[in-house]
């Protein structure tokens, strides 16, 4: 008996804190709404964070929160949107899809160089050796961080400049973060034409570093029938929002520098 004794303690502890443990369980339970759940099933579970959420789970909490809109998932767009709209009883917003776009035409037979470079196979890394090999020093490095950091295989490099394949994107923002340059911005799927250079320098010096790059002649602003196309110092800019793809600002421009983005993304994929 006295041998039995600390086995009966012990297992007499051991339920009173088992059921200590099962009471606080119920006590403290967080609930989880059975929508959240619901709304996080039909998410496509890439956790970007392109949403502004930390992840998936954040973005299906914000929207049964009232934080979050039923068309917030740029990777899961308006299929995704008309799902959560459905599960929240709610209509919809239109959803236009964007996608990221690389403002550089700066290519090898572009764009001059400065040195040869020959280091680790990094944007960030040759970016900080005197601005980077190519001449002009807010161009694309093209040593393939966005596309290592896109998850979807949506960029290329050819010929020294990222380019992206429209189909594949999925607007996560990833790419933009990654650039060194910040050459990278999101525009809609739907306008064709971008500027594709974000020097900022006079038109004889980006015309010394890259035959492809905007001069500031302000050409395509004054055809453009809309007014979409400003400039913002000697550095031609569309507005995706105004822009109608028209196509007479690439009519005038010398350089080359504006491209009927979506057809040349069209060739690559």
């Amino acid at each position: 008996m006295e041998l039995l004794m600390p086995a009966y303690i012990i297992g007499g502890l051991g339920i009173v804190f088992g059921l200590g443990l099962a009471y606080a369980s119920k006590v403290f339970e967080v609930k989880v709404d059975e929508k959240v759940m619901r709304v996080r099933e039909v998410l496509p579970g890439a956790n970007c964070g392109a949403c502004g959420q930390t992840g998936c789970d954040g973005f299906a909490e914000g929207v049964v929160g009232g934080t979050c809109a039923a068309n917030g998932c740029p990777v899961g767009g308006a299929q995704v949107a008309a799902q959560i709209a459905s599960i929240m009883g709610v209509e919809a917003a239109s959803l236009e899809s964007k996608v990221a776009r690389v403002m550089c035409n700066g290519t090898f037979s572009n764009c001059s160089s400065k040195f040869q470079y020959s280091g680790i196979e990094d944007c960030t890394a040759a970016a900080n050796l005197f601005g980077g090999p190519s001449a002009c020093s807010y161009g694309c490095v093209g040593m393939g961080n966005c596309v290592r950091a896109c998850a979807f295989g949506a960029i290329v490099v050819e010929h020294g400049v990222a380019k992206v394949i429209q189909s594949k994107c999925t607007s996560c923002g990833k790419c933009i973060q990654s650039c060194p340059k910040k050459i990278i911005t999101m525009v809609p799927a739907s306008n064709e034409y971008a500027v594709r250079c974000m020097s900022p320098d006079k038109g004889n010096i980006v015309r010394k570093n890259c035959t492809a790059g905007c001069i500031g002649c302000a050409k395509c602003s004054k055809v453009c029938p809309v007014n979409a196309i400003k400039m913002k110092g000697a550095l031609a800019e569309i507005d995706p929002q105004t822009c109608i793809n028209c196509g007479e600002c690439i009519k005038v421009c010398p350089t080359g520098s504006i491209n009927r983005y979506f057809c040349e993304q069209q060739s690559i994929d």
